[in-house]
């Protein structure tokens, strides 16, 4: 059975996520760890499948830990485990297999941890493009070619979890969206924020003037500025947002993105 480990500062939070892992049944918790110095010591003396990192914590924090692990020879897979979820798209950005807020339950967590233990033989390297480990990837690029419908539906705001509270965010306020392990990363102006929605379920949601230029992206129209070619003959687009942000467009959309900008 796979091997855990619980690093958490508060021994209530320890205590009921070790009771819900038994109730999953998945893992088996064999270390805890108070801080993130105890937890650097246990992760070298034993090789662990997972590890569930809190993020705010006295000394390292859980972003710290995950950064070490990068140079371990066997990186065990990383659930963060918080409650602030103002540090999500800087926990996938570290390769995490899944990003879990207090409270949750005994479904989510089963869910993150089939994530994880699905995932564990094939661990992306932080950073790297996901061109072909996008859940569903394969539908992902069936539905993007198929004819949209002539009378979109009208848009519809979008709900985003941050500091406790829920923001409705406007569609024309989205330059760009990325998949992110399960969930996707809106890119707004100045600030990039994370959401439950898949990719696909996104690209229903705002249709008319978004267009999915990759399976790892669904754009906003309205904000490209300029289609650059890349030394390999396809597509990057530079957004008109204030840090040019450029976004890959696959070989087999090219063509219809061409034609929807009218170029």
């Amino acid at each position: 059975m796979p091997r855990a480990l619980i690093v958490d500062d508060e021994a209530p939070a320890r205590e009921e996520l070790r009771y819900l892992l038994e109730e999953v049944g998945r893992v088996q918790v064999v270390g805890e760890a108070t801080n993130g110095e105890e937890a650097l010591v246990l992760l070298n003396s034993l090789d662990y499948d997972l590890v569930f990192l809190d993020i705010r914590m006295p000394g390292l924090s859980g972003l710290e830990i995950a950064e070490q692990l990068r140079e371990m020879p066997h990186r065990p897979q990383v659930i963060f485990t918080t409650a602030y979820p103002d540090h999500a798209v800087e926990a996938f950005d570290l390769a995490a297999a899944d990003y879990l807020v207090k409270p949750f339950d005994a479904e989510r967590l089963q869910r993150a941890v089939e994530r994880a233990l699905s995932s564990g033989g094939e661990r992306a390297e932080p950073g790297a493009r996901r061109d072909d480990g996008v859940p569903a990837a394969a539908d992902a690029e069936r539905q993007a070619v198929r004819p949209r419908a002539a009378e979109p539906e009208p848009l519809v705001r979008i709900p985003v979890q941050k500091d406790g509270r829920t923001m409705l965010v406007d569609g024309d306020s989205i330059v760009y969206a990325s998949a992110a392990r399960g969930y996707s990363s809106l890119k707004l102006g100045d600030e990039r924020v994370l959401v439950s929605f898949s990719l696909n379920e996104l690209e229903r949601r705002l249709q008319g003037h978004f267009f999915r230029v990759h399976r790892s992206y669904l754009v906003n129209l309205r904000y490209v500025r300029e289609l650059v070619p890349d030394f390999r003959g396809a597509l990057v687009l530079v957004m008109n947002d204030r840090q040019r942000s450029r976004v890959e467009v696959s070989r087999r959309h090219a063509r219809e993105l061409r034609r929807r900008l009218g170029v």
